[in-house]
């Protein structure tokens, strides 16, 4: 018996590119929010047979709002067409976003690594900007987010 083959990727999110850091985003991201834009966009470009074939493994499993970083898994099969349909996402709700995938790879656990490196990265940049005033709730849910990278499994 052969093992069902996943993709990983590790996908940045941006929300409107044209603002320059706003203060309050117009929209919070979701794993609800991030796969229905993911799935409108295969039905969309690829049709009812395209988004049928893909939804098999496909899974956002972790998105932290903070930092914008997801990460999605799919099929070895479709994970061409699900990395094609991210990139034609313009809009979750009515807020533009653009989707940059950071990393791919075949296991979990590679996934993890590279996302934790993402994140520490990120929050760095994100606490510069934000100065003093970050909050103590933000940093907690920072940790939170870690935590659930760490404890992620297919």
């Amino acid at each position: 018996m052969v093992g069902f083959k996943n993709r990983y990727m590790v996908v940045e999110v941006f929300l409107d590119p044209n603002k320059e850091l706003p203060v309050d985003d117009p929209v919070i991201l979701t794993q609800f929010n991030v796969s229905k834009a993911i799935r409108d966009s295969i039905l969309v470009n690829f049709g009812e047979c395209g988004l049928a074939s893909s939804l098999g493994s496909f899974q956002v499993k972790y998105v932290n709002p903070i930092t914008k970083l997801c990460i999605i898994r799919a099929s070895r099969e479709d994970c061409q067409k699900v990395w094609s349909a991210m990139t034609m996402v313009r809009s979750i709700g009515n807020c533009l976003v653009l989707f940059n995938v950071l990393d791919l790879s075949g296991s979990i656990r590679a996934c993890k690594n590279a996302a934790l490196k993402c994140e520490e990265v990120k929050f760095e940049h994100y606490k510069l900007a934000v100065g003093a005033r970050l909050s103590a709730d933000v940093t907690q849910h920072m940790e939170n987010c870690l935590e659930k990278i760490k404890i992620l499994e297919h």
